[in-house]
């Protein structure tokens, strides 16, 4: 076990991989188990690259953010599957943009809930909040006080599903999901996904797909005219659906990265 603040082991299964756990693994923090770290360094044997995976995603996330809080005034952000907080985290980005930016984080996770206090350190201006909820229960975080007493869904959300729908299978519904929580938020809003694909590197990423359903952690992954069905009926952002490196490239590259090495799509678009 690594440095875990204040967590409960009754309500962490310790011997199970988890996926948030297996990220922070990549991203090289702290907050995970041998078993994340025995899965991961499974996925690293047959998919040597998913140390980049994780870092360019979390670059994606700080350049959308960024994007939707200085270029179009997005003053909300709704983050679901939030995962273990990594400096800096998305309110951090956005209230740095905008000091009165209000972030509503979401995620079923126990050890996300116990790093909840990090996720909470607004400016005096803004406003941020976590709710312990599951994706697939959407109506939950949707019905949060917490949501509402922090966001008013009269005025334009972001929503940011950053690196979640590829856990989420088609037996559950992701479309409907994504088209639910697209229905509850004002005209002016904007929908933010990155998700892994199998188009680039078929044969590692079925690899990697054995390891973590051993794990028993359900993944599916999509093509990008499947990752685009996710944005049916809304206006994208140029430059499209892409590879998360190249959607409004800063000038700052991880070392190594590739469509190959890095596998994943992202986009993000406005509600009309």
């Amino acid at each position: 076990m690594t440095d875990l603040d204040q967590v409960s082991l009754d309500e962490i299964d310790t011997s199970k991989p988890h996926p948030a756990r297996m990220y922070d693994f990549y991203l090289q923090g702290k907050d995970y188990y041998e078993a994340d770290e025995i899965a991961g360094q499974k996925v690293l044997e047959v998919f040597p690259t998913i140390k980049i995976t994780a870092r360019v995603n979390r670059s994606f996330m700080h350049r959308f953010t960024r994007h939707l809080a200085t270029d179009k005034g997005i003053r909300q952000f709704l983050d679901i599957g939030t995962g273990i907080p990594t400096r800096p985290n998305l309110h951090q980005v956005a209230q740095e943009a905008a000091p009165e930016a209000r972030v509503v984080y979401a995620d079923y996770d126990p050890v996300v809930l116990r790093h909840a206090e990090a996720l909470m350190r607004s400016t005096p201006e803004g406003r941020t909040t976590y709710i312990q909820a599951d994706v697939r229960e959407p109506e939950s975080i949707m019905a949060a006080a917490e949501l509402h007493e922090t966001i008013d869904l009269k005025q334009p959300v972001a929503l940011s599903l950053n690196a979640l729908l590829h856990f989420v299978p088609d037996e559950n519904k992701p479309y409907e999901i994504v088209r639910y929580l697209l229905d509850q938020l004002a005209p002016g809003s904007y929908l933010a996904i990155s998700h892994c694909t199998a188009d680039f590197a078929p044969e590692m990423w079925a690899g990697v797909a054995e390891v973590y359903h051993r794990g028993g952690i359900p993944l599916q992954l999509r093509s990008r005219d499947e990752v685009a069905a996710f944005f049916d009926g809304l206006d994208l952002v140029e430059p499209g659906v892409v590879t998360p490196h190249n959607w409004h490239p800063d000038g700052v590259t991880v070392p190594g990265t590739s469509d190959d090495s890095v596998s994943m799509y992202a986009a993000v678009a406005r509600k009309p």
